[in-house]
């Protein structure tokens, strides 16, 4: 499957306590890579709500390596693991561009439901084909 991929700054309000990038910041960086790749390929969630439906998270999962810090700058990249006739598998990674090191990677597991049941919804054969 295509990688898309983006290179960002760690902002001062995406600092925690402990002084390096809070947890959820991690949880929002997908979502938002998810968003953006969906976008790039002519899938985004306009497009979708044309078929009559939209993407739920069905579970995240994300194992932190290394702390980031305010401004590193960081590369994200995003691809769909694995894609079936209603659901996703969308991994990322995040990486430390000045010495490259990953400091977490995730996978979400997306479901395609009907955007006004929220019922599971077979993914259009349109959508399946921007993602491959």
């Amino acid at each position: 499957m295509k990688i898309f991929n983006y290179t960002f700054y760690v902002s001062r309000d995406e600092i925690d306590f402990n002084g390096h990038v809070h947890n959820v910041t991690y949880l929002s960086w997908m979502i938002e890579a998810a968003t953006k790749h969906s976008e790039s390929v002519g899938a985004g969630h306009e497009v979708c709500l044309t078929y009559g439906g939209i993407w739920v998270a069905k579970s995240h999962h994300i194992e932190y390596k290394k702390p980031a810090f305010e401004n590193d700058v960081l590369q994200m990249k995003t691809w769909i693991e694995d894609i079936g006739k209603i659901a996703s598998t969308r991994s990322y990674e995040i990486s430390r561009i000045e010495d490259g090191t990953i400091v977490c990677e995730g996978a979400t597991e997306w479901v395609f439901v009907d955007s006004e049941t929220m019922r599971p919804k077979k993914i259009p054969d349109e959508i399946l084909a921007a993602f491959i």
